[in-house]
């Protein structure tokens, strides 16, 4: 078994990026309306807190899990798809709100491939629990 997680990092290291990213967001609208708590009067800043916030939710959780299919010798097909997958939704959920507050094409592929990618992960590491390594 290989316990170097090499594709967990990458995973990890890109997923940082994109959250970076994010919060920088934040501060620039938090700087552009001069807000220090909370989000004042300013829509677009809801907006990027909300995004920001959701991806800080629901990202470490499917890291974590990555990690526990690595460990357990999950093919290296499987969990790039996952990662994958996982950084494409966030991208998605991403632009959906930021495009709309409302529903959108690309805020739906974020919240179910980020579903998607959990349930999945959570069904692999259960199975492995029940039934051995697979």
């Amino acid at each position: 078994m290989d316990m170097t997680l090499t594709i967990s990092m990458l995973y990890a290291g890109l997923l940082t990026l994109l959250y970076v990213a994010l919060s920088v967001n934040v501060i620039r609208l938090r700087w552009r309306d001069r807000v220090g708590i909370g989000t004042g009067d300013s829509q677009d800043l809801k907006v990027a807190v909300r995004i920001h916030s959701n991806f800080a939710e629901y990202v470490p959780l499917s890291l974590i899990l990555l990690i526990l299919m690595e460990l357990q010798g999950a093919s290296a097909m499987l969990l790039h798809a996952l990662g994958a997958a996982l950084f494409v939704a966030r991208v998605c959920h991403a632009l959906g709100l930021t495009m709309s507050v409302g529903p959108s094409w690309a805020r739906t592929v974020g919240v179910l491939g980020t579903f998607g990618v959990l349930l999945l992960q959570a069904g692999f590491v259960i199975g492995v629990f029940i039934g051995g390594s697979l």
